[in-house]
């Protein structure tokens, strides 16, 4: 689970504004924030942390799919 929209809440940051600190497209921040990204590169995650000043736990959350769960 991704809740990098609540990260950019507490900072008063767009992600607009995000993608423009970061370098990283809107396009590809958008797939990001709805989750619907495969990856991340590690240097992307420092850098998003970074503008953020958070940690990558702030942003990110793992949840177990039921298909997970089932093995």
């Amino acid at each position: 689970m991704v809740t990098l929209d609540d990260m950019l809440a507490r900072r008063g940051m767009t992600l607009t504004q995000l993608s423009e600190a970061v370098d990283i497209t809107l396009a590809n921040l958008s797939i990001l924030k709805t989750g619907k990204a495969k990856a991340i590169r590690f240097s992307t995650l420092e850098a998003i942390c970074a503008v953020l000043d958070c940690q990558p736990a702030d942003i990110l959350a793992f949840e177990r799919s039921d298909a997970a769960a089932a093995r």
